[in-house]
């Protein structure tokens, strides 16, 4: 069945205006502050505000576990190769780096179900740090810093009543 229009409507703005705020930090300061598996949370957030995969603590501590697990694959497996720069179909950079993506998604997966911290987004988050593409100890932090971002814009649209 489809949402009524005026429901969609007012959930596709108050997803784009939950990353409105980091996309302006992204323009103002050049820092990876919006990255793709903030769009998974920003539809959460817009669409099933009350689920239990949108309660703050699961959001924060899922994508920080999403982190860590990808730092850790990725500086197991992958250190120095990066998904946009293979070039060898089958060569063991390739395999290091689709390796060190497994890895990390299973000890996500795993860190998230140990500490009840459920958040699927947080999978994608650390397949980006796994696959190369934000792997540092500052990344690592921005990434973080910007799901905090993303928690207090969501709470303070909840309590506005937007």
């Amino acid at each position: 069945m489809t949402a009524p229009r005026a429901l969609w409507l007012r959930q596709a703005i108050r997803a784009a205006t939950l990353l409105s705020t980091l996309a302006g930090a992204v323009w103002l300061s050049g820092l990876p502050l919006l990255f793709p598996s903030l769009g998974p949370t920003a539809y959460l957030f817009a669409t099933t505000p009350a689920a239990p995969e949108c309660a703050p603590r699961r959001v924060v501590a899922g994508h920080a576990i999403g982190v860590l697990a990808g730092l850790v694959a990725f500086h197991a497996l992958g250190a120095g190769i990066g998904i946009d720069t293979l070039t060898t179909p089958g060569s063991v950079s390739a395999l290091r780096l689709a390796a060190s993506g497994v890895v990390a998604v299973g000890l996500t997966t795993a860190g998230m179900v140990a500490t009840d911290t459920g958040h699927a987004p947080a999978c994608a988050t650390t397949l980006i740090v796994s696959l190369g593409i934000l792997t540092t100890p500052r990344a690592a932090l921005l990434i973080v810093v910007a799901v905090v971002v993303l928690v207090v814009e969501q709470r303070v649209l909840d309590r506005i009543g937007v």
